[in-house]
């Protein structure tokens, strides 16, 4: 019975994290489709940089990877889920480096229209995201041998960058959309806005929290640190964004 069961829990893990890894994806594209992709298509985006369209595209293509990732470890095909690995490292990098970019491109857009203060405490947003990215990721690499602990990390990673996927349901929902209307142009939100969003992506990692209960008996540690980590993040913007280190901290990287 025990080599009957082993191979039936693996299974059954495989195509959890396809599943959410599928979730990403719909998200990802689904909460930029009104503000983005379909702006595209009608030409109706304006404002944008090119960096910005990289950015879009990286930040996208992510989900994709991802999701191609979880379905090579369900197929078994673990040799080619590392050798592509590689391409994942080069893909984070980029990705927190054109986020960083484009958040401080953000800003700077923001402060000369006159948003002040409020432009800088939003800064805190996208980058404490990026930031959060960056960090699983690195620790889902540092892990690399440990696969439960690698996959978790990773999962709890990609949550972060869907924070802005979200943002823009909520945006959505609120002004009804339209040509040309996005975030990124006019006032910043106020800070418990982005907190909801963020409290939305935290579920998917409670969702996660629940099935390793349900499939194993006991939470991973690495969700506890990922959903522990993601909640005081999100807990500590609204104290972090206004402090004055911060305010300085944006004002010197709108200057870098």
């Amino acid at each position: 019975m025990a080599t009957i069961a082993a191979p039936a829990t693996r299974a059954l893990v495989s195509r959890f994290y396809v599943t959410m890894a599928a979730i990403f994806v719909a998200i990802a594209f689904g909460g930029f489709f009104e503000t983005y992709w379909l702006q595209l298509a009608r030409g109706t985006f304006v404002r944008a940089s090119p960096l910005l369209h990289l950015h879009g595209l990286l930040f996208s293509f992510w989900t994709l990877f991802f999701l191609s990732q979880a379905m090579l470890v369900s197929n078994r095909k673990l040799r080619s889920h590392r050798s592509w690995g590689l391409l994942g490292i080069s893909l984070a990098t980029a990705m927190v480096f054109t986020g960083f970019a484009v958040a401080i491109e953000g800003l700077r857009a923001r402060l000369l229209e006159g948003y002040g203060d409020t432009a800088r405490a939003f800064l805190l947003v996208p980058a404490s995201a990026i930031l959060l990215f960056a960090g699983f990721f690195a620790a889902a690499i540092v892990n690399v041998r440990r696969p439960e602990w690698h996959k978790r990390l990773n999962l709890v990673a990609t949550t972060a960058l869907l924070q802005a996927a979200v943002a823009r349901i909520f945006f959505v929902a609120v002004t009804g959309g339209g040509p040309g209307l996005r975030p990124g142009l006019g006032p910043p939100p106020p800070l418990p806005v982005t907190m909801m969003a963020g409290a939305v992506t935290a579920l998917l990692i409670v969702a996660a929290m629940i099935h390793d209960r349900r499939s194993h008996g006991r939470v991973h540690p690495a969700y506890w640190w990922g959903f522990g980590i993601t909640i005081i993040s999100l807990l500590s913007r609204p104290i972090v964004a206004h402090s004055p280190a911060w305010l300085a901290t944006a004002d010197f990287l709108a200057a870098f």
